[in-house]
């Protein structure tokens, strides 16, 4: 597991402020797999995971949602045969907060 995916989730509430540019340049470097990208007015991390089956890609889904489950941080997860998409960013922000990449590390570690 990276070193990012060991970090805690802090609580985060609309007030709280997103990742400034070089901070967001600095963790993106821990998940290079993910896409940044903006939908709508909103900044995500996205990223599409490969499977050989569509049970194989529904037990990475369940692992995914455990993992939001426990810090209450849910992605947007769209599942189809052979792959999953995961989007991570915090709504109450409309935008990216550290939460996200660590996340997504969280994300990346399922799929190991």
């Amino acid at each position: 597991m990276s070193g990012l995916a060991e970090q805690y989730c802090e609580a985060c509430n609309a007030g709280a402020s997103g990742v400034a540019d070089d901070e967001k340049s600095r963790l993106h470097k821990e998940v290079q797999d993910w896409g940044i990208l903006t939908v709508g007015s909103e900044e995500q991390l996205r990223r599409v995971f490969k499977f050989k089956n569509f049970a194989q890609a529904l037990a990475f889904t369940n692992r995914v949602a455990e993992l939001a489950e426990a810090e209450n941080h849910h992605p947007a997860i769209l599942l189809e045969y052979g792959k999953v998409t995961v989007s991570w960013w915090t709504h109450t922000i409309g935008g990216l907060h550290q939460n996200d990449f660590i996340m997504a590390a969280r994300t990346d570690s399922a799929y190991l």
